[in-house]
């Protein structure tokens, strides 16, 4: 009697465990990830997660609201903030091989202009990154991206 009352707990317990996991759905963790963006530096090293490590997590957290992003090239790009978190999760996972280094240019209370320089083979992509407190987190607030 006791094996059967312990073969129907273990049952109920891996259905309630399969129905819970399912109710979840796929990637619903990574969606739902609140990122620590609580300091300028935090939010600068999410940033550089999420351009060359294909961190997917708080990517639409990190990205302030009138965010945009304007690539120097032969013909000047701007992109907006629904165009680059949109790109940003279809690079979930994908790791850039590059060297990143990033050198902090000016600091307040309340705002931060950081260079992110990624060293690719064969050039160097440098994003120069405005990072804006907004309320208690720090937002991306805008980008702008040249090659040499």
């Amino acid at each position: 009697m006791k094996t059967l009352v312990k073969t129907f707990v273990a049952a109920a317990l891996i259905a309630v465990s399969t129905f819970a996991m399912a109710a979840e759905g796929p990637g619903s963790k990574s969606a739902k990830a609140n990122v620590n963006l609580s300091t300028a530096d935090f939010a600068l090293e999410h940033y550089v997660a999420v351009t060359t490590e294909g961190e997917s997590a708080g990517v639409e957290q990190l990205f302030a609201a009138d965010f945009n992003q304007k690539i120097q090239a032969t013909n000047v790009q701007s992109n907006s903030r629904s165009e680059v978190v949109k790109s940003l999760k279809k690079q979930n996972g994908e790791k850039l091989n590059c060297v990143v280094s990033t050198d902090i240019l000016e600091e307040s209370a309340d705002y931060m202009v950081a260079k992110v320089t990624l060293k690719f083979e064969n050039f160097t992509k440098t994003d120069l990154v405005t990072l804006e407190r907004a309320g208690n987190d720090w937002k991306v607030s805008k980008s702008i991206n040249f090659y040499k």
